[in-house]
């Protein structure tokens, strides 16, 4: 084999052994360009026209139903919950023998709070019994003395009939010329005598008769003495009961953290108080622009601020006498040359719908009040009567 053979042989194996190269891609081929449509300049105008007047007619329309439509909800964020607070204090002086609350406790209507020594209000009750049992002995005493009395008088009638009957058979006598001068004498003056008695006797009844009362057959406690003295053990009886406080209503004990046994209290001495749990109320201080339309009776919904995701149902109770500056301890003084014009709030009282709701509340917390007066604010005006919700107010 010559050379050149044996060149064109290792090419050859050469090229079959090297990898095999990829295939070129093919070239893409550019589109083909379209022909672009040209609108009318004329129409491009109109339609770009048209177009900056709606949107700011759409803005106008949405704007006015929003204002008309708007005005029936009146919402303030001034409000506080309210509940009554009781003073707790004792009818009865005295040093505290027990004591079964503490502060912050919640209470039933009737549960025992404290107690004070009763033993004085013990003593003080049986002297009371006492006066009346001799009260009644009195009184029995008095109608005997009546008795008494109607015998005497009985006892001094018959005396006078027999002094008369002497004196006449004396005059009759002296008359003939039988007796002398001196019997008609005596017998004029036992007469006399037996009449003045009989006078005595008749006022002895009266005064018996005025001491039962001007009625001898009264009621042994029907009698005036017997009636003090009982009015005087209902009242040794009511003191010894008041040595025992209760909770007048459901609640929580406040301020009673210095509350403790052996203390000495006195009669009407406020000692600490109970908030009442079952009595509340939301104070909502509306500006005077808002209440134009707010009625009592309306509906309205509460959110207090410690539960922000929980609405509370109301009903607007009363709309308060005049504005919170015309009750202030120093009431503004407008007629000066710098007046400013204010505008002034008064509150209304709102009352929970939901019994329930109240024994999760607390005095003073924050609200939030939104009262549904039933009046949109264009309606009226626009189309000269008021809506549903007016109405029926």
């Amino acid at each position: 084999m010559n050379a050149a053979a044996k060149i064109d042989d290792n090419v050859a194996k050469l090229e079959m052994e090297a990898p095999a190269q990829p295939a070129a891609a093919p070239v893409a081929m550019a589109p083909a360009p379209q022909p672009v449509l040209v609108a009318p300049k004329k129409k491009r105008r109109t339609g770009r026209f048209l177009l900056m007047v709606a949107l700011p007619l759409a803005l106008l329309a949405g704007g006015s139903y929003v204002w008309v439509s708007g005005g029936r909800y009146q919402e303030t964020e001034n409000a506080n919950l309210q509940q009554a607070k009781v003073s707790i204090a004792s009818d009865t002086a005295g040093r505290i023998v027990q004591v079964d609350i503490s502060d912050n406790q919640a209470v039933k209507q009737g549960d025992l709070l404290f107690a004070i020594d009763a033993e004085p209000y013990r003593i003080a009750l049986a002297q009371a019994d006492a006066a009346v049992a001799a009260a009644r002995l009195n009184v029995e005493q008095l109608r005997a003395a009546y008795s008494q009395a109607q015998a005497q008088q009985k006892s001094d009638t018959s005396e006078v009939d027999y002094a008369q009957s002497q004196y006449d058979r004396a005059a009759d006598l002296a008359q003939k010329g039988i007796n002398a001068k001196s019997s008609l004498d005596q017998a004029r003056n036992d007469l006399d005598k037996a009449k003045q008695q009989l006078a005595v006797a008749e006022q002895g009844i009266v005064s018996a008769k005025a001491a039962l009362g001007g009625n001898p057959n009264i009621e042994t406690d029907k009698h005036p003495t017997v009636m003090a003295a009982l009015a005087a053990r209902d009242k040794a009886a009511y003191d010894l009961a008041q040595t025992t406080v209760k909770a007048p209503a459901d609640g929580v004990i406040s301020q009673a953290s210095s509350f403790k046994v052996g203390q000495y209290v006195g009669s009407g001495t406020p000692l600490f108080s109970l908030v009442e749990t079952g009595d509340t109320w939301i104070d909502a201080n509306f500006k005077e622009t808002q209440l134009t339309n707010m009625k009592p009776g309306q509906k309205a919904e509460i959110v207090v601020d410690t539960y922000p995701g929980k609405t509370f149902e109301a009903t607007v109770k009363a709309i308060g006498a005049g504005t919170g500056a015309e009750f202030s301890l120093l009431p503004a003084q407008n007629a000066t040359g710098n007046w400013v014009k204010v505008t002034q709030r008064i509150p209304v009282r709102l009352e929970l719908a939901d019994p329930d709701a109240k024994m999760a509340l607390r005095t003073g917390m924050s609200a939030s009040v939104s009262v549904d007066t039933g009046v949109a604010r264009g309606f009226p005006s626009i189309f000269g009567h008021a809506t549903a919700g007016e109405a029926a107010q």
